[in-house]
Order: structure tokens, then C-alpha cells, then sequence
């Protein structure tokens, strides 16, 4: 359990929710499929635990000002910006930015979620690395047009003669505690429908810090979601020095035989913690963090679920559409001789997010065990 929970991230003081670089370094060459480019981003960098030095305790939020500042370190063409990023942002993520680099490369924008994509779309189209924070998910609906029909088409509609692979969008999501309906809510699966975009999301410091590097340098838009609940919660061990993690790979972070539980983000942690329970009473409990849902890693669940014969889902986005619906029903074409129970989903509820009622509508400990009681048993 400690080794499992230490790449989760350590949650200090929360223990059960509501429950007693430049171009020439990354492109090499390659194809594009689905309006992205296949070329890789640089392995020099991609390194492994063992050669990690200099590690030190850090919260997410933390991770995510070091690897802002290493990327603007590396590329003197990344630019910084959004909504009180000048400052440091609500989440103090863009801290010491703009006095270390300068108010031309990290800047305030106006409140105009459309204005701000719309501008690190054409900043990102002349090679430029344009990473944008919209301050909450929440409000980046006013951008989806220039994402979805602009950043996402940029390199098909011109055969791949142009593209804006230079942009990282930035926003936090999901549950708080307090953030009611407009501050909550966690908008990933309207992205996943979209070819030419990639979609990520880190479940601790580490992740998070690696996951954006390789964001930032991946030779496609990356529409990059910050677990908010987590910022100042999860503390782990992060290297000091410039690394990445490679995206579109699944990790399995607790092996198991009995049943399969997919999940990323914040919501790792809670589901950490149903398996905990779950082995106690006898259930063997095989964890995977899905990390990039588009492309997401199909084979990596696959197989897993070849071996448990069993599928639980879990997210904190509301249960119909959510990206929850996608797994279940590509794992149920490639592992249906294989199941030995229905795929279970456990998410939020089709309501907007309450405020007063958060507890109610969120997928907690307690329902992921009892789902996984009840799959386990079918």
C-alpha cells in the first residue's frame, strides 16, 4: 500500500473525501493520423525512476510552477499566459514567472476565454510554444469553437503544411469542496470527441510536473487538466531536473487479479483507497491511471482485463457521455468473451454540480467498494 500511495502522491491531512524546448528537438520526422502528428517528442529526456536525482518534496501545484519555469527556461520561444497569470495566478501555479522571464513572455490577458485561445492558436501557428491558462475548466466553453474547430483541424485542413502543435492549454478541474456548480465541474469527455487534439491528466506532483513537459513539447495541441482538489494536497518526492513522461501510456499502479479499476486525476486517490478496502475482504484489486484519454491506451487496459475478467470505471464527470461510456464500450468489443461481469461505472450524477449536496454527487470511496463487492460477486 505505501509504495502504491507514494505514486499516487502522499494527501496530507485528507484521507477519504466527505468520508469519516525548441522544434528542432522534438521533431524528428513522421506521420499524422487523425489529424496528429505521430512524430516523437525527444527520449533523451524520457528517463526512468532509477535515473531521477535530486528529488524533493513538493504539492502539485508546486511541480506545475517548476515545469512552467523549466519549459520557458528551455525555449526562448514559450510564452506564459492568461487570466492573473502576471501575478501568479488564483493557484499561485505561475509564481515568480514574470520577474524571472519578463512581462513579454508572461502576461495578463483580458477575461475572454475565446481572445486567449484564439491568440495562443496564432502564436503557436508561427512556432512559437504557447501555453494558455484558462482559470477554471469551467470557463473554457467560450473557447471550444477556436479549439475544437480551430486548433484541432489546423493541421488537416492544410494537408499538414501548417500546424499548431506549439499549444498547451491549462485549467484546473473538478471537485474543491466549495466551488458549486461554475467551479467544479469537469468538462474532459467534450474535448475526447475531438481528432486532432490530445487531452491529459495527471493524478500527483511527479505526474504532473513530467506530463506537462511532455505537453508542452509534443508536436500536437494538448489540452492539459490540473486536478485542483490536489494543488495543495498532494506532496510526494519530484526530481529537481528537466524530465518527462511519455504520454498515451497507461500505468498500472496496483496489481491485482479480481477486477480492473480505471481512473485519473484526483479521482486516483479515492479509488486507492476503495482498493485498500476491498483486499480486506479478500478482493484483489488491479488499479491503472489512465493518464492521457486522447489517444488513450487502450491495450494496456486490455489486457489487464483479459486477466481480472472484470471492468470498474470511475470518474467525477456526470455518468452519461462521460468518458467513462468510452472505455466501457471499446473494452467490451475487444474483451467480451473474456468478461465475467458487466462493466461497471462509478461517476457523478446527471445533475449540475451542487454545492450543498457535493457529497451526494460525487463518486466516493464507499460507492467504488460497493460496486467492486457487487461486480466481484456477479
Amino acid at each position: 500500500m505505501a509504495s502504491s500511495l507514494r505514486r499516487i502522491g502522499k494527501l496530507e491531512l485528507f484521507t477519504s473525501r466527505f468520508e469519516s524546448s525548441s522544434s528542432s528537438s522534438i521533431i524528428s520526422g513522421g506521420t499524422w493520423l487523425r489529424g496528429l502528428s505521430t512524430t516523437t517528442i525527444n527520449e533523451e529526456r524520457l528517463i526512468p525512476h532509477s535515473q531521477e536525482t535530486g528529488n524533493k518534496p513538493i504539492n502539485l501545484f508546486s511541480a506545475i510552477n517548476q515545469a512552467l519555469h523549466i519549459a520557458l527556461e528551455t525555449d526562448s520561444r514559450a510564452y506564459v499566459f492568461g487570466e492573473d497569470v502576471g501575478f501568479g495566478g488564483v493557484f499561485r501555479c505561475t509564481s515568480g514567472l514574470s520577474d524571472r522571464f519578463g512581462k513579454q513572455r508572461v502576461f495578463n490577458t483580458p477575461l475572454c476565454e475565446q481572445g486567449i485561445v484564439g491568440f495562443a492558436i496564432g502564436l503557436a501557428a508561427m512556432g512559437n510554444r504557447a501555453i494558455a491558462e484558462i482559470q477554471f475548466a469551467d470557463y473554457i466553453f467560450p473557447a471550444f469553437d477556436q479549439i475544437v474547430n480551430e486548433a484541432a483541424k489546423f493541421r488537416y485542413r492544410s494537408g499538414n503544411q501548417f500546424n499548431c502543435g506549439g499549444l498547451t492549454i491549462r485549467a484546473p478541474y473538478g471537485a474543491v469542496g466549495h466551488g458549486g456548480h461554475y467551479h467544479s465541474q469537469s468538462p474532459e469527455a467534450f474535448f475526447c470527441h475531438v481528432p486532432g487534439i490530445k487531452v491529459v491528466i495527471p493524478r500527483s506532483p511527479r505526474e504532473a510536473k513530467g506530463l506537462l513537459l511532455s505537453s508542452i513539447r509534443d508536436p500536437n495541441p494538448v489540452v492539459f487538466f490540473e486536478p485542483k482538489w490536489l494543488y495543495r494536497l498532494a506532496v510526494e518526492e519530484v526530481p529537481e531536473n528537466d524530465y518527462m513522461l511519455p504520454l498515451s501510456e497507461a500505468e498500472v499502479i496496483r496489481e491485482g487479479s479480481d477486477i480492473t479499476l480505471v481512473g485519473w486525476g484526483a479521482q486516483l486517490s479515492v479509488m486507492e483507497q476503495a482498493c485498500v478496502e476491498a483486499e480486506k475482504d479478500g478482493i484483489s484489486c488491479e488499479l491503472i491511471d489512465l493518464k492521457t484519454l486522447l489517444p488513450w491506451d487502450k491495450e494496456t487496459i486490455e489486457s489487464s482485463v483479459n486477466k481480472t475478467g472484470r471492468l470498474l470505471v470511475s470518474h467525477e464527470a456526470p455518468i452519461t457521455g462521460g468518458f467513462g461510456a468510452e472505455i466501457s464500450a471499446s473494452i467490451i468489443e475487444r474483451c467480451f468473451l473474456r468478461l465475467e461481469a458487466p462493466v461497471a461505472r462509478v461517476c457523478g450524477l446527471d445533475t449540475p454540480f451542487p454545492l450543498v449536496f457535493e457529497p451526494f454527487y460525487l463518486p466516493t470511496k464507499n460507492k467504488i467498494l460497493d460496486t467492486i463487492k457487487y461486480t466481484v460477486n456477479y
